[in-house]
């Protein structure tokens, strides 16, 4: 086998006419940069993470600063891995662990995040498949491997931002396309990994998560080759392991934080929920599962489907004890300690969200380790039990508390519609043959750039071009771009020179 030092020079160079030339001295910083200098890096200040900023008046997380903190845990994880000799032993006979690869790819992984958070990517994968006619749809971090190979459009070539291969394989959080690569497709394993496994009641849609479209098939391939033989195909490098991880540590703080200082998150619903579990956990363990699907208003009922939840999709990792106890230490930390105090903008209440982002962050980032040969739904790098629940339980009260509240319903209903819309709109230009001479240049770039990298004898190939180009244009958008521009389209606007900014 070669060995991990060969391995990892070859890993410099991104293969396929990826070479990097005089930056070899340190490509993976090189890489760093590109992207950090991409529009589309500098387009993720204007996109939603959760709480919209416009709508607050309050500093809250967006995707960039999502990214930029993601990027920050993952690089003190792979250094921490790194410092510890059998760690580093155990990664290098992986493929290798470099921080530098690790940041990069963590502030790559958001770049195709659509507007207006995961809904807007909801909303433009079902446009995609069932009106545009896409078979692979829309995927987020599809997107944003795309366009670090093909979208980004430099002088006459469309080479993305030519990053090595170590990096772009590191992106792959999910290294497989929707429906057939690898062979046997990860979603029909018995236990297919974490995303890997179709929408609920349509097997036939493809796995839910993809880290890559079919038409840049060849480029994932390329960027895992020398993985060949160390992981499974379907497996994540080390690298992107830590990227992910990092990414649950950054998901699970850091937009607490946000609707706690928005006030959405209210000590009062939490405490209820939490307490009502502790004490009548034994007695809500007896209720059958359909009789507590019912309970959508007792307390503790949505922690006890959590509970029941991990345990069926995780149990190489769920433990009875950790989850109480996990629900225990959120109780203290967050219901009695953070949501104690309503957020009043001063610099003492500033100070206590550090300290309580500190806090949590340097106690996942500790209890991180690498393994050998981890359970198909972990990757090499994973927390530890304790640890693992007490994310879970985080990322419950998240999505239990501000996720499923009406009022963002409302908000996000709003804006599907308006994506709808929009997509519609553009669909209607491209159509206009009178009107080819006048479409915004980078729509119409793009869609040269679609019709070129499909084969020509694909069917339909005009159409598939055609919608491709309006998902990548539509997806390019910040949350304010996507509102102009529709309502420039739809004649609300009168600011005639100066709508040319969204174009």
């Amino acid at each position: 086998m070669e060995q991990p030092a060969d391995l990892r020079s070859r890993r410099l160079f991104g293969g396929g006419g990826r070479a990097v030339g005089d930056l070899a001295a340190s490509p993976y910083r090189a890489d760093r940069d590109r992207i950090v200098g991409s529009p589309f890096f500098t387009r993720l200040n204007g996109v939603t993470q959760v709480v919209s900023p416009g709508g607050t008046g309050l500093l809250v997380h967006n995707r960039l600063t999502h990214s930029l903190k993601v990027a920050q845990i993952g690089r003190a994880v792979a250094e921490r891995l790194r410092a510890d000799a059998g760690q580093a032993a155990l990664l290098d006979a992986l493929g290798g662990c470099d921080p530098d690869v690790v940041e990069a790819a963590a502030l790559a992984h958001d770049l195709g995040h659509p507007p207006f958070g995961h809904l807007g990517e909801e909303v433009l994968d079902r446009l995609a498949r069932q009106r545009l006619g896409l078979p692979d749809g829309f995927e987020g971090n599809a997107q944003s491997y795309r366009i670090v190979t093909s979208t980004e459009i430099r002088g006459s070539a469309t080479i993305g931002l030519n990053l090595t291969a170590a990096v772009r394989a590191a992106m792959l959080k999910y290294p497989w396309t929707r429906f057939d690569y690898p062979d046997p497709h990860p979603r029909h394993f018995d236990r297919p990994p974490r995303g890997a496994g179709a929408a609920v009641g349509n097997p036939a849609s493809g796995s839910v998560k993809f880290g890559a479209y079919r038409t840049e098939l060849g480029d994932l391939r390329q960027a895992r080759a020398p993985f060949a033989g160390l992981i499974p195909a379907w497996q994540q490098t080390v690298e992107a392991s830590i990227m992910d991880t990092a990414d649950d540590i950054a998901y699970a703080i850091h937009d607490v934080e946000d609707v706690y200082r928005v006030g959405v998150l209210q000590q009062g619903a939490v405490a209820a929920e939490v307490t009502a579990w502790q004490r009548e956990g034994g007695q809500l363990g007896t209720v059958t599962d359909a009789a507590l699907a019912g309970e959508t208003r007792r307390p503790g009922a949505a922690l006890e489907r959590l509970r029941r939840q991990l345990r069926r999709k995780d149990g190489w990792i769920y433990d009875d004890d950790a989850f109480a106890a996990a629900v225990e230490h959120v109780r203290a930390e967050l219901v009695d300690g953070l949501l104690a105090t309503p957020f009043d903008g001063s610099v003492e209440a500033e100070q206590f969200v550090a300290r309580f982002s500190d806090r949590w962050t340097s106690r996942l980032v500790d209890a991180i380790s690498v393994v050998a040969d981890p359970p198909v739904r972990s990757g090499h790098v994973l927390l530890a039990p304790v640890q693992w629940h007490e994310v879970q339980v985080l990322k419950f009260v998240h999505h239990r508390f501000v996720l499923e509240r009406p009022d963002l319903a409302l908000h996000q209903r709003g804006q599907a519609r308006l994506l709808a819309t929009l997509v519609e709109a553009l669909l209607a230009w491209t159509l206009d043959s009178r009107e080819a001479a006048r479409l915004p240049r980078r729509l119409a770039d793009l869609i040269e750039l679609c019709e070129a990298e499909l084969h020509p004898r694909t069917q339909d190939r005009a159409n598939q071009a055609r919608g491709r180009a309006i998902i990548d244009y539509v997806a390019g958008l910040t949350d304010a771009q996507t509102v102009a521009m529709l309502d420039a389209l739809s004649g609300r606007s009168g600011a005639l020179w100066t709508d040319a900014f969204v174009l």
